[in-house]
């Protein structure tokens, strides 16, 4: 059973449920009507005749029905009607031909007084005891109107039911057949959807509801498989050129060497160069291992709390015995309220890694040879600034610099990948940061690092 017919019938249902208990409802309120109105008019019928009696009652006159008929003739439907003492006598009974039977205990009626019922053919009956007469007053009648107009009334209330329910059913389908008209919609975007066209999108109406909220959803979803599958694409093909142009290189070196006699140290030359290409090689194949090790890895709750200063000074010895000639200087922006302002989890090795490729690019791309480290602490973050004189980067620059093996003009006539900034986000956005650059005065570079410490997790 699909989804359309499933709904459909679920609210045809509920409909039909709705409508069964309100016709059933004003079908019982009615006859309760009916029947307490009409048990009243048998009750003064009774009480009418019972009065007429007792004005006409004679010790030496029988009361008969024609004489009450002569000053009553508001007489009911099949009306039965008889007066009889304590003793079951009867004193009078209306018509002649009535049957007299008592058909309750008299010791009910007495304690009741008044007692009213219904018997199997739908006639109403009223039984009175008059204690200052001691008479017993049996009146009855057969109420043919009303019972007419009720059943009338039952036909009208099962067309009304059935007639409902059907255009309800109908109406249900065509409903929810432009209810889901967006998940039809989705499937089939579904089925179609593949590499070759994820700019295709589902229209969204104005609409602020769950089916369009699915649709939206779905937009943003190829949205941004479609900037993984580009971004997966521009790798693969940089990563190709990359490793294509030192096998370029190698294959030709090589093929020069094999096509001539050289001597030993032309061939002593050859091969170092083939070493330092083979060292390119290496470097960059690390680095895509770096890149695709990061990407499967996720942030752990039981990481250790790493105090972030101390990190950096490690970092920092690290990178002066690395780079001959760097002058590192560090900082703080005011001194930190208490340690835990300088605690965050994660992995040292990780964060280690990111400050270190920061601080090489930084003393790489200075013109003084010179890194400024600033340290900042707030109420819920830690902020590291590794500042550095030199070429600024643009704004074209800025929107493309965390893509990996773009490099800016800053670059060109530098050895690298483009990679050390990539690597950096991941592992920064791995510790829920962010990485951020932004350009003071004319030639000072900012890369500012923001971690949540551990107070505020």
């Amino acid at each position: 059973m699909n989804i359309k017919l499933r709904f459909a019938l679920l609210f045809t249902s509920f409909v039909a449920i709705i409508l069964l208990i309100s016709v059933t409802a004003i079908y019982l309120l009615y006859a309760s009507y009916r029947s307490e109105d009409y048990f009243n008019r048998v009750n003064f019928e009774a009480n009418e005749v019972y009065r007429i009696f007792n004005e006409i009652r004679k010790p030496d006159r029988q009361v008969t029905a024609d004489l009450v008929k002569d000053v009553h003739d508001k007489a009911l439907f099949n009306e039965e009607l008889f007066i009889e003492d304590s003793l079951g006598n009867t004193l009078f009974k209306m018509p002649d031909t009535a049957w007299n039977t008592m058909a309750v205990s008299r010791a009910l009626v007495i304690k009741k007084k008044e007692y009213e019922f219904t018997d199997e053919q739908n006639v109403q009956h009223v039984v009175l005891y008059k204690p200052d007469t001691k008479l017993f007053v049996h009146a009855s009648g057969y109420d043919r109107s009303g019972l007419s107009k009720q059943g009338t009334l039952k036909v009208i209330l099962l067309v009304v039911f059935f007639g409902g329910l059907l255009l309800t059913a109908v109406m249900s389908f065509l409903f929810v057949h432009q209810a889901i008209k967006p998940i039809v919609l989705l499937s089939l975007q579904m089925q179609r959807t593949n590499e070759q066209n994820l700019s295709d999108r589902i229209e969204v109406k104005p609409a602020n509801d769950e089916i369009n909220a699915i649709a939206r959803n779905f937009n943003a979803m190829l949205e941004r498989l479609r900037k993984a599958f580009e971004s997966q694409k521009s790798f693969v093909q940089h990563a190709s050129h990359e490793l294509r142009t030192p096998l370029a290189v190698m294959l030709s070196q090589t093929e020069s060497a094999l096509n001539r006699t050289c001597t030993e140290e032309e061939y002593r030359l050859i091969l170092e160069s083939l070493k330092e290409e083979q060292q390119h090689m290496v470097q960059l194949t690390n680095s895509l291992l770096v890149i695709s090790q990061y990407e499967s890895l996720e942030y752990l709750a039981d990481w250790p709390l790493i105090r972030i200063d101390e990190l950096l000074y490690e970092t920092i010895a690290m990178s002066k015995r690395m780079y001959p000639g760097i002058r590192i200087s560090f900082s703080f922006e005011h001194p930190p309220m208490n340690d835990r302002e300088l605690m965050v989890k994660g992995n040292d090795t990780l964060l280690r890694s990111a400050f270190m490729n920061l601080i090489k690019n930084a003393f790489k791309y200075s013109v003084d040879q010179k890194v400024n480290i600033l340290l900042e602490t707030s109420a819920d973050e830690v902020k590291i600034n590794i500042k550095n004189r030199g070429p600024q980067l643009t704004l074209a620059e800025v929107e493309k610099m965390m893509i990996p093996f773009f490099r800016g003009e800053n670059a060109a006539n530098k050895k690298g990948f483009g990679l050390g900034l990539s690597i950096i986000d991941r592992i920064v956005a791995l510790h829920k940061g962010r990485v951020a650059y932004k350009p003071e005065g004319k030639d000072m570079n900012v890369f500012s690092v923001t971690l949540k410490h551990h107070q505020v997790q």
